[in-house]
């Protein structure tokens, strides 16, 4: 197996063949070398594990001599296979000329990069390229990591891609793309994309994704942030999967910002919002500091450039020693030097102190462009399992945040709304008791909120099928429970705020 390493690196096969790449792609998909075939061929369970790094499961269901299990030994897993067993399913001159493929003694090849079968959202079989090493999981047993290696998909570059609004588009920006699949995703919905980063060899190995994959070229650019992107320049979509860790220096580009604290995710939030045309999103994930004295909802609150709706969602939170180690083992500093990496934790945590850092957050961020003249900001943790993908979710919440905020209670209580899919109801309370202590909407989709409402909320919900007004939904629960419908008209509109803006009451527009 090959380490990720940039003492050498593999050569790159060449991004001005797109021939080349073609025929590499016909040839792939032919041996069913897709990620449905590869489940088919795997198994289950040899297919989870490699995105845990462990290889032997697949190296032992791929045993025998189909095209497709010699595949996966070759990309998958950097096994060397002989050159005319090769050369009876893929074009080897051709590979070998454009260095796809590497001569690795004797008689047989070797592949210069990985290359990962990726299901598409529409049923597309896309192929993500990497670094030896450095596919999902770290399938090819990644070691220590070094400086300039260009990961595969992991865990939060699908996140990204599940969260980001579809919606068709003039142009797309993709920040820091790495191995390309934000940027793969992007040009399937957006007429231009523009992708970066300070990477040269990760702005290589986009073309690479993007050619296999039979995708648009995308115009791709060298530089850190917003640097290649001209003044003049605006998006109607902006995604990123920066280097977010934060940590001590900037040992390595795909993690480490090399700024200090989260100001990188700070500076990329802040900067956003002048790149975004008008109703436009901008997408990232994050790290960010808790810091002692200090709520960390404010302090990503001020990261919100004017003119921008918000809407940040806190995933997970780790105190500085857990988040230490997990990087540590990121990287394999576990694996080396006990005293090297006794330093390097203590490092961490100096830094961490002089910061007076006590937790890192990690999480989402949504801003959308907007002319309102009071913003939305909306700061939240919600750790809890979600339904993925979630972009029409996301696109969804900012619809009904513009239909609230133009609405006041008396338009309100005009408007027609229906019960969103799969909403339930939980009663909660004693047994035999009359009535329930409180009752529980439950979404089932989506972000799958619960939220507590009275009987009135209740059955407000249950009876809004959009026929019926509002008010008029209200006066009858009054009646039916005796109370006076102008009080009750008068205290119930903001429980229909609520139950609208977190998306158990849609709009009938």
């Amino acid at each position: 197996m090959s380490n990720a390493s940039q003492s050498p690196l593999p050569p790159l096969p060449a991004s001005d063949r797109p021939e080349a790449a073609a025929r590499l792609r016909d040839a792939l998909l032919a041996a069913s070398f897709t990620a449905d075939g590869l489940l088919e061929l795997l198994g289950a369970p040899a297919y989870a594990a490699l995105a845990r790094s462990e290889t032997v499961p697949a190296l032992r269901a791929t045993r025998g001599d189909t095209p497709l299990e010699m595949l996966v030994r070759l990309f998958l897993l950097q096994q060397p296979v002989p050159h005319a067993r090769v050369a009876e399913v893929l074009p080897v001159d051709a590979c070998l000329e454009s260095g796809w493929l590497a001569r690795a003694g004797g008689d047989e090849l070797a592949a210069t990069v990985d290359v990962r079968p990726y299901g598409g959202p529409g049923g597309e079989d896309w192929f993500i390229v990497s670094d030896l090493g450095c596919a999902v999981g770290g399938a090819g047993g990644i070691g220590r990591r070094e400086e300039g290696v260009v990961l595969g998909v992991g865990g939060a570059s699908m996140t990204l891609a599940g969260i980001t609004v579809r919606t068709p588009v003039a142009a797309a920006l993709d920040l820091g793309t790495g191995s390309g699949i934000q940027a793969l995703h992007a040009a399937q919905h957006a007429t231009r994309v523009v992708a970066t980063d300070l990477n040269p060899r990760a702005v290589h190995i986009t073309a690479l994704t993007l050619a296999l994959s039979g995708a648009a070229a995308a115009d791709l650019r060298e530089g850190s942030l917003f640097e290649p992107v001209r003044s003049d320049e605006t998006y109607d979509l902006i995604v990123s999967n920066p280097p977010f860790v934060i940590s001590p220096g900037a040992r390595l580009t795909y993690r480490d910002g090399g700024m200090g604290g989260d100001d990188l995710c700070r500076t990329l939030v802040q900067q956003a919002g002048g790149r975004l045309n008008e109703g436009g999103f901008a997408q990232f994930l994050a790290n960010w500091q808790h810091v002692e004295g200090e709520d960390w909802q404010d302090r990503l609150r001020s990261w919100v450039p004017r003119g921008c709706d918000a809407w940040i969602v806190q995933r997970e939170v780790q105190d500085v020693n857990q988040y230490a180690e997990l990087w540590l083992r990121d990287a394999g500093d576990h694996q080396g030097d006990a005293a090297e990496y006794q330093a390097r934790y203590d490092a961490w945590l100096d830094e961490f102190e002089a910061r007076k850092v006590k937790a890192v957050g990690f999480g989402w961020i949504t801003l959308r462009r907007t002319s309102a003249a009071v913003p939305s900001i909306t700061v939240e943790e919600w750790p809890h399992p979600v339904e993925q993908p979630l972009g029409d979710t996301i696109r969804a919440h900012f619809d009904r945040l513009d239909h609230l905020r133009d609405h006041d209670d008396a338009a309100l209580l005009e408007g027609h709304f229906r019960l969103a899919a799969e909403i339930v109801q939980e009663q909660v309370g004693l047994p035999g008791a009359e009535d329930p202590e409180h009752v529980v909407l439950r979404q089932n989709r989506g972000m799958r909120r619960a939220t507590r409402v009275d009987t009135v909320g209740a059955g407000f919900a249950g009876v809004c099928d959009g026929t019926m007004s509002a008010g008029r939904i209200l006066d009858a629960i009054a009646q039916l429970i005796g109370e006076d419908p102008v009080l009750l008209r008068d205290r119930t509109p903001a429980q229909i705020r609520l139950l609208v803006e977190q998306g158990f009451l849609e709009p009938v527009r």
